[in-house]
């Protein structure tokens, strides 16, 4: 599967048992759950989806996983960044071999990097890979901040880098991507309540977390706004717009699963030590996501 990226991508959430295993049943129900909300693509291994609490091995099985469960009926982009620039280039080749559609890359996110290793670390990376390459631009974890002509720039020189994710509130960075570097690197916001600005912008899509919980009526507002229908999109928009703003001002890991929850999809809580909402504020999130309707709180 080669075609271009777009749309709606699920930053799928990672089940866990009570004894902190990952729970292979519930993670494939996830892939099938979002797929048939109508998703684009869907993504193993991103913030949402743990990371960083996970070994190389879980992380691995995820992927394969994921890709297996996926069967082709979408693209899936794996999550390879890491802290070292060796066991980045593992994780990427292993999810080119078990078939990923596409690896992204966050910088190492604890020692911030300067900018010049940063791009050395990236270039590196893509280049071990013959698969396209999404950027992960997270300054709040990398403490980097990707200009976008910077990303422009190294898009033009590394001809496997097509893509980036941009995890930041700055629409005017986005648009920048979009207007002075869409010709070479198709953007994608990370920052689910900016979706609708975004897409109106023209970005190539969202990759959401809070698709995990209303896939479907993400979809919808792509699909209005895809067609030029955007006084529909902004009506789609304002029915979910409550719950996805709830769940972006809690810790986010934790909302995604307790909105998950809410919809009768329950995957656990967080990995410690991430603590699963307080419950005055999971009820918050389980009275908008009832608010929302639809079938798909049926699933």
């Amino acid at each position: 599967m080669t075609a271009q990226l777009r749309g709606i991508l699920t930053a799928l959430a990672t089940p866990f048992t009570a004894d902190d295993r990952i729970d292979e049943a519930k993670l494939r129900a996830l892939v099938d759950r979002s797929i048939e909300g109508g998703v684009h693509g869907i993504v193993a291994c991103g913030s949402t989806g743990e990371f960083s609490a996970m070994s190389g091995d879980e992380r691995r099985f995820v992927v394969e996983t994921v890709v297996d469960q996926a069967a082709r009926r979408v693209p899936v982009v794996a999550q390879t960044g890491a802290a070292s620039t060796a066991e980045a280039i593992a994780l990427s080749r292993h999810a080119q071999s078990v078939g990923a559609n596409v690896i992204m890359t966050v910088a190492p996110y604890y020692e911030a990097l300067s900018l010049d290793e940063t791009l050395t670390y990236l270039r590196t990376v893509a280049g071990s890979v013959d698969i396209p390459v999404m950027l992960y631009n997270l300054p709040a974890a990398t403490g980097v901040d990707l200009h976008p002509d910077t990303v422009g720039a190294l898009a033009r020189e590394v001809d496997n880098i097509r893509y980036i994710k941009n995890t930041t509130v700055d629409m005017a960075q986005a648009a920048a991507l979009i207007h002075n570097h869409g010709d070479v690197i198709s953007t994608f916001v990370g920052w689910d309540s900016l979706l609708l600005s975004a897409l109106a912008e023209g970005a190539a899509g969202v990759m959401a977390g809070t698709a995990n919980v209303v896939p479907t009526e993400l979809v919808a507002v792509y699909d209005a706004v895809s067609a030029g229908d955007l006084d529909g999109a902004r009506r789609s928009w304002a029915q979910i717009f409550p719950l996805i703003d709830a769940m972006m001002n809690e810790p986010f890991i934790a909302a995604v699963k307790a909105g998950l929850a809410a919809v009768g999809f329950d995957i656990g809580g967080p990995r410690p030590p991430v603590a699963a909402l307080d419950p005055d504020a999971a009820a918050r999130i389980a009275k908008l996501a009832t608010a929302v309707g639809g079938p798909i709180l049926a699933s």
